[in-house]
């Protein structure tokens, strides 16, 4: 048993205030950068208080950085992104929990040991891959030497560069989203299997009318984690984009940081930085309630 105090109480207040405040401090400062002029930012010292200028500010930071655009794409690319891996995950999670077929615990390591290949490790074989979706099929093309017999030249190009599906398919497998899938999966009761069965119903209509009902708080936690995972992608989008209305608004910042030839418009640059972190704290507050009911339930 845990004895509570009043010391420890006030204790554990204090740190988790301290905690809150030293988080926060990073987002304060950017909305009293984004609130000034640039000569007011520039001034020494700087100011600590919020200026009158935040909305201009946000509406020539929406001009300048077409961030309109970029939204639309962020939000395309991070709802792709979070429907793809869960309706991935929850197929491969179904069939390694309820599918005893040769190799099943093998298939699963297998996934599991991918956690270990983040993009970052594998983002030359994929860049290559995605540039040119058919070149397995040339190399088939090639070796059988199929141009030859047909007495024309036999060459296949598919280029997924600078389109939405080129930004979301490599980053819809999930092996973390499996593994907490199946591991959900492993706790429901095998008589709902068993009278599934005896009904006459097929392992697709169990997974649709009974798994899928009971795992819906898991479903909502899991895509408000991997929407924000989407949304602040940074590195595939930087390497994959080359058209920039392609762009996501994350790397739509980049191009409004001030370098050394042009305005130090870091009021500009604060300003856009909150309107891009908007969106998913809105997610994340307006669905809060599931987030928290699904790492619950994900916890038992």
């Amino acid at each position: 048993m845990v004895e509570r105090t009043r010391g420890i109480d006030i204790a554990c207040h204090g740190i988790l205030i301290l905690g809150g405040l030293l988080v926060c401090l990073p987002i304060y400062f950017a909305f009293v950068v984004g609130s000034h002029t640039v000569s007011e930012v520039l001034a020494i010292p700087p100011p600590w208080l919020p200026g009158n200028t935040f909305f201009a500010n946000a509406a020539a930071a929406w001009e300048k950085g077409n961030l309109g655009r970029l939204f639309v794409n962020s939000f395309i690319v991070a709802v792709g992104i979070a429907a793809g891996k869960i309706a991935v995950s929850l197929l491969s999670a179904f069939a390694v929990a309820y599918f005893r077929f040769r190799w099943r615990m093998l298939a699963f390591w297998l996934i599991f040991v991918s956690l270990m290949l983040p993009v970052e490790v594998r983002i030359l074989p994929t860049y290559e891959a995605v540039a040119n979706v058919a070149l397995p099929l040339q190399w088939l093309v090639d070796a059988l030497d199929i141009g030859r017999w047909l007495g024309i030249e036999v060459a296949l190009d598919w280029n997924m560069m600078n389109s939405y599906g080129g930004l979301i398919l490599p980053l819809i497998a999930s092996a973390t989203a499996t593994f907490l899938f199946r591991q959900f999966f492993l706790t429901v009761p095998e008589e709902l299997a068993e009278a599934a069965r005896i009904d006459g119903a097929s392992p697709l209509r169990f997974f649709w009318s009974v798994l899928l009902p009971l795992s819906v708080s898991n479903i909502v936690a899991l895509g408000i984690i991997l929407f924000l995972y989407g949304w602040n992608q940074y590195l595939w989008p930087l390497l994959f984009t080359t058209d920039k209305t392609m762009a996501t608004a994350v790397i739509g910042l980049k191009d409004l940081i001030p370098r050394s030839d042009t305005e130090p418009a870091w009021n500009i640059a604060m300003n856009a930085a909150l309107l891009v972190m908007l969106p998913p704290v809105v997610v994340v507050v307006a669905l809060q309630r599931w987030l928290v009911k699904g790492l619950v339930d994900a916890g038992k």
